[in-house]
């Protein structure tokens, strides 16, 4: 995956890229940024489809190959 991808992503959705990569579940990353499991598993959604991925594994690599920050 090219570098430019990650600039499709919102700040949301690169926090919880980020978090993805720290090795959070969804549930954990809705308690850490006081948001609803639902409204994670839509950021997720959104961060396969923008980044032509749908393998959580993956995209973590990519997020802590590219050290995605906030």
């Amino acid at each position: 995956m090219e570098e430019k991808n990650l600039s499709l992503l919102t700040p949301r959705e690169r926090e919880v890229l980020k978090l993805i990569a720290q090795g959070l579940s969804n549930g954990e990353i809705a308690l850490t940024l006081f948001i609803s499991q639902h409204t994670v598993k839509n950021h997720v959604s959104n961060i396969y489809r923008k980044l032509g991925e749908h393998d959580r594994t993956k995209v973590a690599l990519l997020a802590v190959g590219e050290d995605v920050q906030e």
